[in-house]
């Protein structure tokens, strides 16, 4: 009797809907980025997060952040998105197992590295001697288009 109300918390309109929308998400998930690559995409979208995280406190930190620049970068990440999708696709097509998309891939995850690494330097957040020279140029792009005010 105890394990039947103890499903009470389980079965719920909200854990059904959840369900719902797994089952119908994930095959659309694999047809775009391919079976078993959760983990690089959650890499992936986990520095995106990084990177827009250390954007908005670098743009606050030097006072060049404003609502349109932010509001312009959702497209652009979307499209980052979409591009190992593309390369997953091309691959499909071409019959190469992976070599596109994890091309794609992990040059969208070094590109988005570099630019989280320059952010949290330009917000002042301690790193490395090593890692500053190793994204240097990224670091130095982005501290004269906040000096020119490009930003906003």
């Amino acid at each position: 009797m105890k394990f039947l109300q103890s499903l009470e918390n389980v079965v719920t309109p909200a854990n059904g809907m959840a369900v719902t929308a797994g089952v119908f998400l994930t095959p659309i998930f694999q047809y775009f980025y391919g079976k078993d690559r959760q983990d690089i995409l959650i890499v992936f979208l986990f520095l995106i997060a990084l990177d827009w995280i250390t954007g908005i406190s670098a743009s606050k930190r030097d006072k060049s952040y404003s609502s349109e620049y932010g509001i312009s970068r959702i497209p652009r990440t979307l499209f980052l998105i979409a591009l190992p999708a593309v390369g997953n696709m091309l691959d499909r097509v071409m019959g190469t197992p992976g070599f596109l998309f994890y091309g794609v891939t992990f040059g969208l995850i070094y590109h988005t590295w570099t630019s989280l690494t320059a952010n949290a330097h330009r917000a002042g957040w301690p790193m490395p001697k090593s890692i500053e020279n190793l994204v240097g140029s990224e670091i130095k792009a982005k501290a004269e288009r906040s000096a020119r005010k490009e930003y906003k």
